[in-house]
């Protein structure tokens, strides 16, 4: 026997008429369907985080070792080292490994998974924010779901959340559970692309020193000072507030509009060595911005052959010294990065 097919029609579109009827009803009431754990937030609270189940989400501890055996949130796994993923090309330290095989195998005995909600915390005090380029790393990796902990372990412990002591052992998940990575290169930034568009209106490049470091000064072993040219300058704590939590959306659009900076443009962040500028780029990926970290930063830039600035903020009234080679004194200080 044949279906009816104008019966059929008759249920389908009574089942649209009920589901159109129930969307509108949604609507004019206010009423919001259940939102998923796992939808994506980039910023997140420890009511929140603590309302995820644990088997649903990895959280990563981004504090020195010793920090972490003394407590840290239950479940957390521990990366200490940003530099672990780094390597070295043509004298250029702080390089972001990209080696397909060593993300895997360094990530999927920890239970890793692209679409599986990754929550990084730090601790607010941190001179270089490495949540921040831990944040950056991970969307470089391709992981989809990346979060920062608003304020870090300090805000968990604010809120008489659990603490766990001592070592974590993830559970191992199957290594195939991340063979569907893609590298996501849009969020980085090249030297010889800066070096094509600093000029551009549509380009905004930031830089996330200190103001010694934008003016000259060298303490990390770069070959010269100063900034690239036409560059903002904006110290990445500018971003917080005194206790380490992010400043408030006005706040931070209002900052920005200062520095004449604006929604349409494409950013760039750099600092020393991709550090404290994947914190930058964090704030303006919260923000809805364009936004690219260049991990060679100054230690990448100054070694090339491109154009170096000298002098204050841009401006219309600011004069500023370009300098092609011209070379500032070292100054000796305590290898890291920024």
């Amino acid at each position: 026997m044949k279906p009816d097919s104008t019966s059929g029609a008759r249920i389908l579109s009574r089942k649209n008429r009920v589901s159109i009827l129930l969307i509108l009803v949604l609507f004019l009431t206010g009423i919001q369907a259940p939102k998923s754990l796992a939808e994506k937030k980039l910023l997140i609270t420890p009511a929140m985080l603590s309302a995820i189940p644990q088997d649903q989400r990895i959280v990563v501890d981004t504090r020195p070792a010793w920090k972490f055996l003394l407590g840290h949130i239950p479940g957390a796994v521990n990366l200490d080292d940003w530099w672990e993923f780094t390597h070295k090309s043509e004298g250029v330290k702080g390089l972001l490994k990209d080696d397909k095989t060593f993300i895997t195998e360094k990530f999927a005995p920890l239970g890793f998974s692209p679409e599986k909600p990754i929550i990084i915390y730090g601790e607010p005090d941190d001179p270089w924010r490495t949540d921040g380029r831990f944040f950056w790393m991970f969307e470089y990796y391709g992981f989809q779901n990346v979060s920062l902990l608003d304020g870090g372990f300090a805000s968990w412990k604010q809120a008489g959340k659990k603490i766990e002591r001592g070592l974590q052992n993830p559970t191992p998940q199957a290594k195939s559970a991340l063979n569907s990575i893609n590298l996501n290169p849009d969020v980085a930034a090249y030297k010889t692309m800066i070096n094509n568009v600093f000029s551009s209106n549509n380009f905004r490049i930031i830089d996330n020193r200190t103001r010694k470091e934008f003016d000259g000064a060298t303490p990390y072993g770069s070959p010269k000072g100063g900034h690239i040219p036409n560059a903002i300058h904006i110290h990445w704590p500018e971003f917080f507030q005194a206790d380490g939590t992010l400043k408030t959306q006005s706040a931070l659009n209002s900052l920005l509009r200062q520095n004449e900076i604006s929604p349409n443009q494409e950013i760039i962040v750099y600092c020393t060595g991709g550090v404290r500028s994947g914190m930058a780029y964090f704030v303006f990926r919260y923000l809805g911005y364009k936004v690219r970290n260049y991990d060679g930063s100054w230690w990448d830039w100054s070694r090339s052959p491109f154009p170096v600035e000298i002098g204050q903020k841009r401006s219309k009234t600011n004069q500023k010294t370009l300098t092609g080679d011209k070379k500032l004194p070292l100054r000796s200080g305590v290898e890291h990065s920024g």
